[in-house]
C-alpha cells in the first residue's frame, strides 16, 4: 500500500482508469500526460484550454455528490488548495484521495514523480524531466527584492514556506515578506499597502490570479515601487508551467 505526501495510506486498485483532479496545476499535468484517465476537474482548472471533462465546482467547495457520481478510482488533492474536511468526507464515502504537499520547487518535482510513476503508473513525462533539469541549475546573480500581492482590499501577499517564494529565490529574487523575521506559519499574510510600497523594495509583481491584477487595477496603488504584471500560473502552478516559467522568468 502506498502513502500519500501526508503519510496517509491509499489502497490503490491495480489500474487507475478514472481520476478526478481538484488541483488546477495537477489537472494540467495529468491532462497533458495521461489524458485518458481524467474524468473530472474543478471550475478553476483552465489549462489546457480545450479540457473537456465534468466540472465539480471549486477547490474550496467541491461538489462531493458530483465527484461520487463520476465513480472515480482516485481523487487528486493538495494540502494547501483543498480543505481537509472535504478530503475526510470523500474518504468516509469510500473514495480514494491522494493528497500532495508542495511548498517548494524540489518537493513539487518529487511529488509529481511519485504521482505519475507510483500512482498513475506512467512513465516520467518529458516536461517533468525538463523541469527537473532546468530548475536544478544554480540561481542567477541576485536581482533584487520583490513583493508579490495575491489580493487587495484587504491586501495579502506571498510569504514564507511557499512554492512561489522558492521559485522566486531560484530566479534570483528575494521575497521581502519571507525573511528571517517572517512568521513561518503565516504563508500568505495580510499586509498594509505601506508594507508593499516602500523604498527598500525593487519590484512588485502583480499576478493575474487569484486576484486578477490588470493595468488598470493594481499599479496605480504604488507610488514608490515599480510594478510588473505577470502570469500567476507561472508563479504558482507546478507541472508543465514550470518549464514555461523557467524560460520566461529567468534572466
Amino acid at each position: 500500500m502506498l502513502h500519500d505526501d501526508l503519510g496517509d495510506p491509499v489502497d490503490l486498485p491495480p489500474s487507475l482508469e478514472r481520476v478526478v483532479s481538484l488541483v488546477p496545476s495537477l489537472t494540467e499535468a495529468i491532462a497533458q500526460s495521461c489524458p485518458d484517465v481524467l474524468v473530472g476537474a474543478t471550475d478553476w482548472c483552465t489549462h489546457p484550454a480545450d479540457l473537456d471533462v465534468a466540472r465539480v465546482r471549486g477547490t474550496k467547495n467541491p461538489d462531493l455528490k458530483a465527484i461520487a457520481s463520476l465513480s472515480p478510482d482516485l481523487v487528486v488533492a493538495n494540502k494547501e488548495e483543498n480543505r481537509e474536511l472535504d478530503v475526510r468526507r470523500m474518504r468516509e464515502q469510500g473514495i480514494r484521495v491522494w493528497v500532495t504537499d508542495i511548498e517548494d520547487v524540489p518537493t513539487s518535482l518529487s511529488s509529481m514523480r511519485r504521482l505519475f510513476g507510483e500512482v498513475l503508473g506512467a512513465t516520467v513525462p518529458d516536461w517533468l524531466a525538463d523541469a527537473d533539469e532546468l530548475w536544478s541549475a544554480p540561481p542567477p546573480e541576485p536581482r533584487g527584492r520583490v513583493a508579490v500581492p495575491i489580493w487587495r482590499d484587504p491586501w495579502m501577499a506571498v510569504g514564507p514556506r511557499t512554492y512561489t517564494t522558492d521559485l522566486l529565490t531560484r530566479l534570483g529574487w528575494t521575497n521581502v515578506l519571507a525573511g528571517p523575521d517572517a512568521d513561518p506559519t503565516d504563508r500568505y499574510p495580510h499586509v498594509d499597502l505601506a508594507d508593499l510600497d516602500r523604498a527598500d523594495i525593487d519590484l512588485v509583481l502583480l499576478p493575474d490570479e487569484p486576484y486578477e491584477f490588470t493595468a488598470d487595477d493594481g499599479p496605480e496603488a504604488f507610488a514608490q515601487v515599480p510594478t510588473q504584471l505577470v502570469s500567476g500560473r507561472l508563479l504558482t502552478w507546478y507541472g508543465p508551467a514550470m518549464v514555461e516559467a523557467h524560460k520566461t522568468l529567468r534572466p
